[in-house]
């Protein structure tokens, strides 16, 4: 056994069986005291939706926190925000300039204040409109001269980032500031705001059974065999893919 990079989505891919979620925290911890290993949570809810999380499931103190979707990184139980991460995000990011071209589709529901952040701009937009308002919303946005990508997930979720950033891109930065390899990084998820996670290296990748279905969408079509498409769900299914990757 050897230490990993272990890496996963909160909310429907490492919360949602929570007698799973036990087991796998048990076998977790373990491997991090005996070997090394360390835990990052990479999930788009904001530093407050995620204490409340944490209170309510007990979460286990991770290595590392990717928040608002990639584009916030705590390390070692810190409260700022990593400043060398922060400085990769700025090149060609105006938050106000995005906020005001926004203002032109009603169909965009401001999510609560908590979920606004610096390098981070979200609403909700119902399913059945997004497929008109995305293409138009971001043809604006370059047209602005703005380096910016548009994140949807879940049916409603809608964030605007800047383009260097999601949570797959943080993960890299972790991972190449511990100095893991690839091959000893697993990222695990559930939506299409973690497709990122699996597309942007050879990082080994479980979907867990409950996956929504953009993102197995994407799976089907970019077919890899270093993902694994898990049969149980949740914690269950990150387990089932550790142990088929051989990290458990």
């Amino acid at each position: 056994m050897a230490k990993f990079l272990f890496v996963t989505d909160l909310d429907n891919t490492l919360v949602g069986d929570d007698n799973a979620l036990i087991e796998l925290y048990d076998r977790l911890q373990k491997h991090r005291e005996e070997y090394g290993t360390k835990i990052v949570y990479a999930t788009g809810r904001s530093p407050i939706l995620y204490q409340e999380l944490k209170k309510e499931k007990n979460l286990l103190d991770p290595d590392a926190l990717i928040l608002a979707v990639g584009t916030e990184i705590y390390t070692n139980g810190s409260h700022t925000p990593d400043s060398a991460w922060s400085e990769e995000l700025s090149p060609g990011w105006n938050r106000n300039l995005v906020v005001a071209i926004t203002t032109h589709f009603s169909e965009l529901v401001p999510q609560p204040d908590s979920e606004q952040r610096p390098f981070k701009v979200s609403f909700f937009l119902e399913q059945t409109k997004a497929v008109k308002i995305i293409p138009q919303l971001e043809s604006d946005l370059q047209k602005s001269g703005l380096n910016v990508k548009l994140i949807y997930s879940s049916g409603i979720d809608l964030d605007i980032v800047p383009r260097s950033s999601d949570k797959g891109q943080a993960v890299q930065f972790l991972r190449q500031k511990w100095k893991f390899v690839a091959e000893k990084t697993v990222v695990c998820g559930d939506s299409g705001n973690d497709i990122a996670l699996f597309a942007v290296g050879v990082e080994r990748g479980v979907i867990v059974g409950n996956a929504r279905p953009e993102l197995l969408q994407w799976h089907n079509e970019n077919p890899a065999d270093y993902h694994y498409l898990a049969k149980d769900f949740c914690a269950g299914g990150i387990l089932e893919g550790l142990k088929h990757f051989g990290f458990l």
